[in-house]
Formats: structure tokens, sequence, C-alpha cells
């Protein structure tokens, strides 16, 4: 049980809250906000449409939260969009005031053999990206399928200057699953670069959090398991975390 109280104690300061649903409204998000406890543990991150950034932004200020930060999406979430619309994506919602961008690799485009334009999308992005705000490159990881393609776009997500590789969208079969987790995290580990994990998507109690934090313990040590390196994606998590820990 100590286990268990330690790594839901831990895994809500790893998480991105997240919202993304098609009827979101700014009374969503609002309530979003409101389901964070601070006496049991306050998120790294919000992660909303990009539309609801501001909304997100005040909410946290109204209740003394401004350092959480406000995450967004681009590129999301089939990946297809023309590169000028996301860029014109990410230019709004860091205009909007996100503090974090969560990209959509062109997934389709890999699959099909063309690692270069999956390069210039997280190229162009983090070009997009003043220093304080960081680029997070969802892989879609349960779409690539083999370990080959999941090296392959977290090396690219790693090439093109992602401070995050992410796993999923949460919109696929598909999402974080323990064995791409475990090849994007060798991957990264290879890397020169410090480059920080997500996992998104049916991560949902703490039983399936701590499965994560211990291969990520294994792989990269202790210390990565950090807001700045680590990072669940979660909508239904927070709740479970919060009934261990009351």
């Amino acid at each position: 049980m100590t286990t268990q109280l330690t790594d839901a104690a831990l895994a809500v300061q790893l998480m991105d809250l997240t919202s993304l649903n098609s009827n979101d409204s700014a009374a969503t998000i609002q309530a979003l906000v409101a389901s964070i406890k601070p006496n049991l543990g306050i998120p790294a991150a919000v992660c909303v449409y990009s539309e609801f950034v501001d909304g997100a932004k005040l909410a946290l200020a109204e209740r003394e939260l401004s350092y959480v930060k406000v995450a967004t999406v681009t590129n999301f979430p089939s990946g297809n969009n023309e590169l000028s619309e996301v860029i014109n994506e990410t230019l709004v919602a860091i205009e909007r005031g996100a503090d974090e961008i969560d990209l959509v690799l062109p997934y389709q485009a890999l699959i099909a053999g063309d690692e270069g334009t999956a390069l210039e999308y997280v190229r162009a992005s983090k070009e997009c990206c003043p220093e304080h705000v960081q680029l997070k490159v969802i892989i879609e990881s349960g779409e690539l399928k083999t370990a080959q393609l999941i090296t392959l776009a977290t090396e690219i997500a790693i090439a093109g200057g992602a401070d995050f590789v992410k796993t999923s969208t949460g919109k696929v079969a598909i999402n974080a699953t323990l064995e791409a987790t475990e090849v994007m995290l060798s991957t990264i580990k290879k890397s020169p670069h410090v480059v920080g994990f997500k996992a998104a998507g049916g991560v949902k109690t703490v039983m399936d959090a701590s499965s994560y934090l211990q291969l990520a313990t294994d792989i990269m040590g202790e210390g990565y398991l950090n807001p700045l390196t680590f990072r669940f994606g979660a909508s239904s998590l927070l709740a479970d975390v919060y009934a261990v820990l009351t």
C-alpha cells in the first residue's frame, strides 16, 4: 500500500489533466480545473483545445494555480493537416498563452515511408516555440505498430527538436502501451539531448501508472520521474489517484 500511495502522489504531479472532447465548452474546462484538489496534489499541466487555453489560464489563476502549465494540441488528431495550417494553429495557441504544444506527427506519411515530411513538421513547429514554450510530439505509437517504426518516429521527433515524445492522441484503438513505452524510452536514452516522455491514453488507474513509473525508472533512473521529463496524459486518472490518497 505504501508503494501505491507513493505512486499516486507522484502520478498527480506528473499529470497533464486532459479534456479533448468534441463537446468541450467553457463550463467543461472550468469543471476540469475545479476537479483539482490542491491538498491531495496538483497536476503539472492541463491540456485543452486551443480555443479554451484562455479560459483554462483564467480558471487556474482564480484558484491561485497559475504555475500549472496549459498545454494544447496541433495537427490533432489525424496528423494530416497542411503544414501552413499547423504553423498557424501553433502561433495562435502561443498567442493565447499556451505553455506547451502537443503536435501530432504526420504519422501516416511516416508509415508510407515519408520521413522528410515528419521531420519538417517537428522542426517547423519547434521554430515557432519561444524558449518558454515546450514542444511535445505525439507519434501515435498504436498506429505505427512495429518497434522499428516507433523507434524511427521517436528519433525523428528528437532530431526535430522535441522536448517530449508522447505515445498517443487517445483517439485511436491502441494508445499508450508498456511495449511502446519501452521502445520509446530506450530510444530517448540513446539521445545526447534531455528529452521527456509522455504516456497518453489508457492510463486510468494508479495501478496502470505504477507500471509506467517502474518501467521508466528501470530504463532512465529515478531522477527522470519529474514533470520536466515525464508526464501522463490523462482524463480519468486524477479521480483514482485522489481516491487512493484520500
